[in-house]
């Protein structure tokens, strides 16, 4: 079914669209709450109630061309993700010094394209809340930092450190897997 008829059918309230949009859309936006909250009964939970909030929201949609079914479904989850973080207070921003983590080579693109993509996911998972947050805000969702400091309420120097500091813990952890996965060869 197209994105366009499960929406006009969500609209409606059609219990089929609803059907479809959940089986079509739930694996990609479940991977969406995992990869903000890195908790899976966490992020069945966030799935759960963004189900509830898109089909109780229909009547705030409007097409905009094949995708934006997608863009839409996405943001609720994002948002809902990162009240999550703050409601749970697991938003807290890292007071970790860029000196406690080691500097670490950057990985090669085509070693991190040989990596597959749920152990990436993983990895990403395991960053701590709020680089993690930062990190999926900034790369994930194209959010500048003043949008992820508005988001988040922190400062724009805030958000660029976290993301700086991600990307070094990330980077550490990819090394290590690669090393892991070189030694079994």
């Amino acid at each position: 079914m197209r994105e366009q008829d499960i929406a006009e059918l969500c609209k409606k309230r059609d219990r089929n669209g609803q059907q479809a949009l959940y089986e079509g859309f739930a694996p990609r936006l479940l991977a969406i709450c995992l990869r903000y909250t890195g908790n899976r009964a966490a992020a069945e939970d966030l799935l759960h109630d963004g189900f509830i909030k898109i089909f109780n929201s229909f009547d705030k949609y409007s097409w905009r061309g094949e995708g934006s079914l997608r863009a839409w479904t996405s943001r609720i989850m994002v948002n809902l993700s990162i009240e999550y973080l703050k409601k749970n207070k697991l938003m807290q921003i890292s007071s970790v010094s860029d000196n406690d983590i080691p500097d670490e080579e950057e990985p090669k693109d085509e070693q991190v394209a040989d990596i597959p993509k749920s152990v990436l996911m993983q990895l990403i998972s395991e960053l701590p809340d709020g680089y993690r947050t930062v990190f999926n805000l900034y790369i994930f969702e194209n959010k500048s930092h003043g949008e992820i400091a508005r988001i988040l309420g922190i400062n724009e120097k805030s958000s660029s450190s976290q993301l700086s500091r991600a990307k070094k813990m990330l980077a550490g952890k990819i090394n290590t897997y690669i090393d892991a996965v070189n030694k079994t060869i």
